[in-house]
């Protein structure tokens, strides 16, 4: 079992390193930027990137118009985007307890942040997010994607695949209507998807 004390020790030993491999937008994906570009141009509002990381989708966002706070479990990576974007919010903080009000943001980005969340505490992670969200504002969710949900060997800690469908009906159970999904099969890559979900009235 994967422990959140656990990822963030994990990660906090190698904030250093994975910054230097992934901690530039430039170096990551073209369909990503794009996606999250055109995911921000919809957001009304202020919105959360969480499990920042070191900061790199948080400054994307904030250079697109976008009033955006950072988030991450490890504190060694929220010292380092601080560092990095001194302009910007970057605090500590549990995804499944987001420092913010009921329905008070416009969008959230989690980006490969739940991919080290057992299995049976993601439905509780995405209540949360749909706490946060006002009705119509949206979720954008990339993770790993698999044919069956099943864990792996990751390089830091544990993580696990995730069938599209079953992550969509997973959103739908914790309040959202998923608007679209993406999925991408690079060689040398892990299988990505990407699902834009938006949040449902109460």
């Amino acid at each position: 079992m994967v422990t959140s004390q656990e990822v963030r020790e994990r990660y906090g030993a190698r904030a250093g390193e994975y910054t230097a491999l992934l901690g530039s937008v430039d170096d990551l994906a073209e369909q990503d930027r794009e996606l999250i570009a055109r995911w921000a141009e919809s957001i009304g509002g202020s919105a959360i990137d969480a499990g920042c990381g070191p900061g790199h989708w948080t400054r994307f966002l904030h250079d697109r118009g976008v009033e955006v706070v950072g988030i991450d479990l490890v504190p060694e990576f929220v010292d380092i985007a601080a560092r990095r974007f001194p302009d910007l919010d970057f605090r500590t903080g549990e995804l499944g307890s987001l420092p913010v009000e009921d329905a008070s943001l416009g969008g959230l980005l989690s980006w490969y942040s739940i991919i080290h969340t057992e299995p049976h505490a993601v439905p509780a992670v995405l209540d949360e997010f749909a706490r946060c969200l006002r009705p119509g504002a949206t979720l954008l969710l990339g993770f790993v994607d698999g044919e069956r949900l099943e864990p792996f060997d990751h390089a830091v800690v544990t993580a696990y695949r995730w069938p599209t469908r079953e992550m969509e009906r997973t959103l739908v159970a914790s309040g959202f209507d998923v608007v679209e999904t993406h999925a991408r099969h690079d060689a040398g890559s892990r299988p990505h998807a990407a699902i834009l979900a938006r949040r449902r009235a109460a």
